[in-house]
């Protein structure tokens, strides 16, 4: 008896401890969330020695001792700028259908369907174009209700910091499309010139041997070569 209440108690010493820990644990991590919360606006001390300007949002000065060089932007104007960033390059990848434009995606598919021409050799069947697929068109989520003049609105909120991750993610994934399509572009391109100049030949050689001997220009016939 007496050694299973000695391993019963070392048990429940244990079992006591790993609830002491956990609950360490978790305080711990409750309390480290609620401190790095990303989304909360900090008060940010600005303030520096020494300055000189050497634009109009970057300067350089001493603080805390330390050299530094510091860049202050207004958070509208950057969030506007990295938007507008994003909408023109996907304009640059995909077209807008409000201006014409087709971008690099309807240059690529005209050039696809010029080279599946019959006349250039071709099939006469359009190549296989991958579907526009426009990394900015995201559904809305409102919240529809009354404002406080008793207008029926909607409204839909985003923390700021998600918003931003979320256009600089979108701006990679659209650099990398752009390289992609101006190389099947260059390569569409080079393969529609090189068929192009080869229906040229062709035909050059046809109306040449489709002439008579005797009035190809620079042929001379037998009775002209004579003295």
């Amino acid at each position: 008896m007496g050694p299973s209440k000695n391993l019963k108690s070392l048990f429940s010493e244990f079992s006591f401890l790993g609830l002491v820990l956990l609950s360490a644990g978790l305080l711990t991590w409750t309390l480290s969330g609620c401190s790095s919360n990303r989304h909360k606006a900090e008060t940010v001390d600005t303030t520096i020695d020494n300055k000189g300007q050497i634009s109009g949002d970057t300067a350089l000065g001493v603080k805390d001792g330390n050299m530094i060089v510091q860049k202050k932007v207004m958070m509208n104007e950057e969030l506007r700028r990295l938007q507008n960033e994003v909408y023109e390059l996907e304009d640059r990848v995909y077209g807008n259908r409000k201006y014409g434009s087709k971008g690099l995606y309807g240059v690529l598919k005209d050039c696809r369907a010029d080279i599946s021409l019959k006349s250039l050799g071709g099939d006469g069947k359009l190549q296989f174009t991958e579907p526009i697929d426009r990394v900015t068109d995201k559904e809305e989520e409102y919240k529809i209700g009354l404002d406080d003049k008793k207008q029926l609105i909607g409204v839909s909120e985003e923390f700021l910091k998600d918003r931003i991750d979320r256009f600089k993610q979108y701006k990679l994934v659209l650099q990398k499309r752009q390289d992609e399509y101006e190389d099947k572009v260059e390569i569409c391109q080079a393969e529609l010139k090189s068929r192009k100049d080869e229906q040229a030949r062709l035909k050059q050689d046809t109306r040449r041997l489709s002439q008579p001997m005797g009035n190809v220009p620079g042929d001379l016939s037998s009775e002209e070569k004579k003295p």
